[in-house]
């Protein structure tokens, strides 16, 4: 058991390294793999690099969480996945309803 616990924490630095690299470079992590397909350098909205940053904060608090409550096996952070769920739910209709854009 305490090996598992150990393997998934070293497997799960590289996802939390490229979530980071997802917030601080949204453009960046956007064209990830996609680069060939565009002769010019394309233009994203300001949308799109909010919903990209909310998504990787949200994965930066929510892959801890979701990794210590399987590990030790707590309830309360059980309990906080859905408080968790709901704060995704409410950031997403903030963001799409948000009107600065237009």
């Amino acid at each position: 058991m305490m090996a598992e616990n150990i393997l998934l924490i070293i497997l799960m630095i590289p996802l939390y390294g490229s979530i980071i690299w997802s917030y601080f470079c949204p453009e960046e992590s956007l064209l990830f793999g996609k680069r060939w397909m565009y002769k010019e350098e394309p233009e994203f909205s300001n949308a799109v690099i909010r919903y990209t940053k909310f998504t990787s904060m949200i994965g930066m608090i929510g892959l801890p969480i979701i990794v210590i409550g399987f590990i030790f096996d707590i309830l309360i952070l059980k309990f906080t996945l859905v408080v968790f769920i709901s704060v995704v739910v409410i950031g997403a209709l903030i963001i799409f309803t948000d009107d600065k854009d237009s």
